[in-house]
């Protein structure tokens, strides 16, 4: 759903400026989670105190990532993007390193290695090329850095409230954020979007902003940081690979060599999950 939904919004890219497209998408998203929570009964109350805890989640995981991740799509192709956001899983436990205290493990200087070296291979692709545009690539980074953050909040910061709740509060306190920079610092739409952008639309409020929301918090919350990040690994390979069909892009070889490597990068760092030091450590985490 996510691999897919890279191409997708290059698509909705062509009809409405990034922040636009961003904010109602979302807003379509939160009414149609409400709708749903609402028939299924989920409790979406939260308790006395919780509300600042929600939006320090929603900071990062929503309002930094899909804010700074729409601006790389926007300037990179769409299978490309995707590589670079997905380096998140690296920067997930290089940060529980540094802030944490975590033991950095060789596997972990390992892939901390490659998915530099995918990143510069990226980079210097897009500098060798007259038409190429660095500053995605940048815009990519600072996104994935602030998903990061966000997943590592996810384990530490406690909430009585269910996923449902949570992942509705944090799109419905990310909304009006997103509004305001649209509406700030974007031109207003010269027309209404056409229907295929309405397919679009409808895409990325159902699938990106309901479904597949729904499944990474529940992911995320239950799971250590490095596995949680680990299991949606295959989503850049499934955004190259869509976006041929769905954009026309053609991926260099670069892109190419970049997925590899993150892909390596990745199963490093589940190896390192593996270890019975670290198993032991998620169930302590989990028990908190």
């Amino acid at each position: 759903m996510w691999g897919v939904n890279w191409p997708v919004m290059k698509l909705g890219l062509r009809e409405m400026t990034p922040l636009m497209f961003r904010a109602v998408t979302m807003s379509g998203g939160f009414v149609l989670l409400f709708i749903w929570y609402r028939l299924r009964g989920a409790r979406l109350m939260l308790a006395q105190g919780e509300l600042w805890r929600v939006a320090m989640l929603a900071a990062p995981n929503i309002v930094g990532w899909h804010a700074l991740s729409i601006f790389g799509v926007e300037a990179l192709a769409s299978g490309r993007a995707a590589i670079v956001g997905f380096t998140m899983p690296i920067w997930t436990v290089l940060l529980s390193v540094v802030l944490f205290g975590e033991r950095m493990q060789p596997r972990i200087w390992f892939a901390t290695a490659c998915a530099a070296l995918a990143v510069v291979l990226l980079l210097w692709h897009e500098l060798a090329h007259l038409s190429g545009n660095p500053a995605g690539v940048a815009w990519m980074l600072a996104a994935a850095l602030s998903w990061a953050t966000g997943t590592l909040l996810l384990k530490r910061v406690s909430l009585g409230a269910s996923t449902e709740a949570m992942t509705l509060w944090m799109i419905g306190l990310a909304v009006p954020v997103i509004w305001l920079l649209a509406l700030s610092i974007e031109p207003l739409p010269a027309a209404w979007p056409s229907p295929s952008g309405w397919v679009v639309i409808g895409y990325g409020a159902l699938i990106n902003y309901g479904i597949a929301q729904i499944l990474w918090f529940s992911i995320a919350r239950r799971l250590p940081p490095a596995a949680s990040a680990l299991s949606i690994m295959m989503i850049p390979l499934v955004g190259l690979a869509s976006a041929m069909p769905l954009t026309g892009e053609r991926p260099f070889v670069a892109d190419y060599l970049a997925a590899i490597l993150i892909l390596v990068a990745l199963s490093a760092v589940l190896l390192v999950g593996r270890r019975p030091r670290a198993c032991h450590s998620s169930h302590d985490n989990r028990s908190r």
